[in-house]
């Protein structure tokens, strides 16, 4: 049963002191940013079909409800020059000020609880080893809930991973793992005698962050748009598909995307936003 973690915190000279990690219930939104708000919008909104909801005063941000809990965030401004679009990866969390306490007894550098203007609700922020924006939300009582049009046009309805490059395994399992409570559920690689990717399921629920390992000195931007990624749940990938070329222009490369098995012997189709960032659609169970 998931629940509350009691984690043991001591310094050399300091007295044991037992303090509990608030739940950790999932994803709660994914933050990137985009050089063309409009692109952005026919991407997420038209072709993946979710609703916009529009954070009050914050004109330069697109958000889009995947779900009742969960958001896909887009800022403009991104530099022509700048290779990164990743900006924050968002974990529901019952407590922010919980979460605050707990990571600062963790010797994290943690900053204050804020507001989460996008999104709503309540967040803290810190930096994993790799450097990437953690963030998380704890949602409000009257958080933003879906709105649209009657006809839902959603092809995914949940986000199921996140993926982010990760250079020192042994890092962020001390990060994750030994501080937060992720745990490994699945890992594998391009060839069956290579690690590419480690699955890290949060302690309280079934969604899961995705280490995409990185070996080399420099990842240039059509690596990094393709190993931060998002990763959508479709029931039917053959729908799917059917839906994405109905929606995509002939010279659009999604429109020309193709289903494959993944090595975890799931069917997988890959997106690519206007920017370049990768949207994962994956059946939830293995090919029959």
């Amino acid at each position: 049963m998931f629940g509350t973690a009691a984690v043991s915190i001591a310094g050399p000279h300091t007295p044991l002191v037992q303090t509990v990690r608030p739940q950790i219930i999932g994803i709660a939104h994914v933050a990137l940013q985009t050089s063309d708000l409009a692109q952005a919008r026919r991407f997420y909104g038209d072709l993946l079909g979710y609703a916009e909801i529009a954070p009050a005063g914050r004109a330069h941000v697109a958000a889009f409800a995947v779900n009742d809990r969960q958001r896909l965030i887009l800022h403009d401004g991104l530099p022509a020059d700048r290779d990164e679009r990743l900006l924050a990866v968002a974990f529901e969390t019952t407590s922010a000020d919980a979460m605050r306490a707990f990571l600062e007894k963790r010797g994290q550098r943690v900053g204050d609880v804020m507001a989460d203007v996008d999104a709503g609700g309540r967040q803290v922020e810190v930096t994993d080893p790799d450097g990437h924006h953690v963030r998380f939300v704890e949602r409000g009582r009257h958080a933003p809930a879906e709105k649209g049009a009657a006809l839902d046009t959603r092809i995914s309805r949940r986000i199921l991973h996140a993926g982010l490059t990760i250079r020192d395994v042994a890092a962020a399992d001390t990060f994750y793992k030994d501080g937060l409570g992720f745990s490994e559920i699945w890992r594998g690689g391009r060839t069956p005698d290579v690690t590419s990717w480690i699955n890290m399921r949060v302690p309280d629920a079934t969604e899961y962050l995705e280490y995409m390992l990185v070996t080399s000195e420099r990842v240039d931007r059509r690596q990094l748009g393709t190993l931060h990624h998002v990763a959508l749940v479709v029931p039917d990938m053959q729908e799917a598909l059917t839906i994405v070329r109905s929606r995509a222009a002939p010279d659009d490369p999604n429109h020309r995307a193709t289903p494959q098995i993944g090595r975890n012997n799931r069917w997988q189709l890959n997106l690519y936003d206007p920017d370049g960032t990768r949207i994962e659609f994956m059946e939830p169970w293995t090919v029959r």
